[in-house]
């Protein structure tokens, strides 16, 4: 039995592809056409690509221009974040037990305030000691430093007569270091300013730090958005602090053990020079090989015997050698270990940029994007590149 099938359900007939001829004679002409329009596809691809290239790169100097214009800024901010990040978990401690964060915050304020302040009342009358006496201490050293220096001038004098050049006597030149206590006292008001500045950031980031994040976190579209946000945020927040907070205990550490043996060897003023290795130790390699020839030297300037008066900086060139190869690596974890040369080329841009303050700021900032590079998608390659 037939039954009618609707006319809408009929399958209708595929419709023959047209088919195109061209004649062989034109097939040449067409090929060459195509390559021509290739060839000229990918110069305009190679020359987007070189102009991408060179705008990026003036993005890069105009950025590095305005971190050097603005550095009076940036430098107490960063810092602040720096100092923020790793006090926040004491505060985040606080309130998962119910104390409020304004509470905890200042009290870790009025405790930063206090050790600042005991640490420069104690350490300004040798520092500004020091520098008024330098000129009379190099003075007085250089008899001392005559038993080291004469062999090696009298091996220079027979180098020279070997080989025929005349030694020409070198006129005395007057001593251009000079310190006045007056230009110490005249740059303190502005030291003071920029501690509080820090001071007080610090407070705003240890109570706001959290409603900054949710409110950026709210800001993000899309409910999956927003988690995978609020997770990387938390991981980048907790390594960061993390790091901070061990790096500043290891220093500190240092610091402690430099003026105690400083002490054992009777130098004089041993808690200036551990806070002089506490925050040089925050410059990996220069750092420790600046305050070993520190140490090297106000050895000379007090014990008479050359041998002995070189045991503080070989004492403290050992301590920094167990702490830079097995202590640090050890606590920080293989994870958290730069390349020297990267740590040297973003000293050598941080120091270029912003002084001794990006010198010291510098491996935490390095540090601290090595982590964030390592969580953000694209930036991978930057974490490998600068991990050890």
């Amino acid at each position: 039995m037939n039954v009618p099938v609707p006319p809408d359900q009929i399958p209708l007939p595929a419709a023959a592809e047209p088919v195109i001829s061209v004649p062989a004679e034109a097939v040449p002409k067409l090929q060459r056409k195509l390559s021509q329009r290739l060839q000229t596809m990918q110069a305009t691809r190679r020359h987007l690509r070189a102009i991408r290239v060179i705008l990026n790169m003036l993005l890069a100097l105009a950025l590095l221009y305005t971190i050097t214009i603005i550095k009076a800024l940036l430098i107490p901010l960063v810092l602040a974040g720096f100092i923020g990040l790793a006090l926040n978990p004491i505060v985040h401690f606080g309130a998962r037990r119910r104390i409020p964060r304004w509470l905890t915050a200042s009290v870790l304020v009025i405790g930063l305030i206090v050790g600042i302040g005991a640490g420069i009342g104690m350490l300004a009358p040798s520092a500004i000691h020091w520098f008024h006496d330098m000129p009379a201490v190099i003075k007085n050293l250089v008899p001392k430093l005559k038993s080291v220096v004469e062999p090696i001038e009298a091996a220079n004098r027979a180098t020279q007569s070997l080989v025929g050049t005349p030694v020409r006597a070198q006129p005395p030149r007057p001593a251009a270091l000079a310190f006045n206590v007056w230009d110490v006292a005249s740059t303190t008001p502005k030291v003071v300013a920029a501690v509080l500045t820090v001071i007080l950031l610090v407070f705003f980031f240890l109570i706001y730090g959290d409603l900054i994040l949710r409110r950026l976190v709210e800001a993000s579209p899309g409910f999956g958005y927003k988690r995978h946000a609020v997770s990387i945020v938390r991981g980048i927040q907790s390594e960061v602090s993390r790091y901070l907070l061990t790096t500043m205990l290891i220093n500190a550490t240092l610091g402690a053990l430099t003026a105690g043996m400083l002490w054992l060897y009777h130098i004089p003023d041993p808690l200036l020079w551990g806070t002089v290795a506490m925050m040089a130790n925050f410059i990996p390699y220069v750092g420790a090989i600046t305050t070993t020839s520190v140490l090297a030297l106000v050895g000379l300037m007090n014990i008479d015997n050359p041998g002995q008066a070189l045991l503080p900086a070989l004492t403290f060139a050992a301590i920094t050698a167990v702490e830079g190869n097995l202590i640090t690596p050890l606590i920080q974890g293989r994870r958290m270990r730069l390349s020297p040369i990267a740590i040297l080329l973003w000293l050598l841009l941080w120091g270029w940029l912003w002084g001794i303050p990006g010198a010291l700021l510098a491996v935490p900032m390095l540090t601290s994007t090595k982590l964030i590079a390592e969580r953000v998608r694209g930036w991978g390659w930057f974490a490998q590149m600068v991990q050890r």
